[in-house]
């Protein structure tokens, strides 16, 4: 009867611990569940209604437009800050995605980015295919040659071989100088350091690139110069877009403020000015 009474005992304990036990986890498990407060919704919604990431195509080996910095690994120049600005203002968290120029357009119409800004001239062919900003700046061109090479002038360069960057405003350019010209062989490439490349080890006479690009690879590669070719009334560079994106009046009220306030002509200054 003793052990009977001390196993009663023993059970009726037990049983009232796990009651307990049972009781105090009911208590404890609401706390558990954090439920999440307005204010951590709030500072969420902004970002959604901005329409969250953006991504941006480059082709970034256009320094001092779009570069690479080789310290960082970060994407620098006008472009990039201009397109940083105009995206931050209206709420985007911007993504850039690099390729070829050739694949820029491409990219647009497949809709795997949703705007371009790499010193893409507003042509009229371009026109057909994609939507633009206004302009946000005009650009000029220049002969690139090897110095010693004779060449110094438009004219020289008959019977020359003359490089541009593939799918650029500079083939066109190529395209209209070698009707002016009868004899002038076009080589394209794409990639701009490939066709310096090209140029250094004497496989290209001569290469179009758009003025402030070409100054910043003649100084900073020994044994080039250049000579302005002129203005080209398509070469005013603008951001593009697909086909009837809602983007492009956005895009533009910001753009068209930037220029407005200066800002624009700060960018110019601080990337593109090579008399600063």
């Amino acid at each position: 009867m003793k052990k009977n009474k001390w196993l009663t005992l023993g059970m009726s304990a037990i049983l009232s611990l796990g009651l307990l036990a049972a009781c105090g986890t009911s208590e404890e498990e609401p706390a558990e569940e954090t439920p999440e407060t307005p204010a951590e919704n709030a500072e969420e919604a902004p970002t959604e209604e901005a329409g969250g990431t953006i991504v941006m195509g480059t082709s970034a080996d256009y320094p001092p437009f779009e570069s690479v910095d080789v310290t960082t690994g970060e994407y620098v120049g006008f472009d990039i800050e201009l397109a940083e600005l105009i995206t931050e203002e209206l709420g985007y968290e911007l993504e850039i995605m690099n390729m070829d120029f050739n694949g820029l357009i491409a990219a647009l119409e497949s809709e795997r980015v949703d705007f371009v800004m790499s010193a893409m001239s507003a042509t009229d062919d371009r026109r057909e295919n994609v939507d633009f900003s206004n302009t946000y700046y005009e650009a000029a061109n220049l002969i690139v040659v090897p110095e010693g090479s004779g060449i110094a002038s438009i004219e020289d360069l008959i019977g020359k071989s003359v490089g541009v960057q593939l799918g650029s405003i500079q083939e066109e350019t190529a395209a209209d100088l070698q009707e002016e010209l009868g004899e002038l062989t076009i080589e394209t490439r794409d990639r701009i350091p490939d066709l310096i490349q090209e140029l250094l080890a004497g496989r290209l006479d001569a290469l179009i690139i758009e003025d402030k690009v070409a100054e910043g690879y003649v100084a900073a590669q020994d044994g080039l110069t250049s000579f302005e070719m002129g203005v080209d009334e398509e070469s005013g560079f603008a951001i593009a877009f697909p086909k009837g994106s809602e983007l492009v009046e956005p895009f533009n009220e910001k753009l068209n403020e930037l220029i407005e306030n200066g800002t624009v002509d700060e960018l110019i200054v601080k990337w593109l000015d090579t008399d600063e």
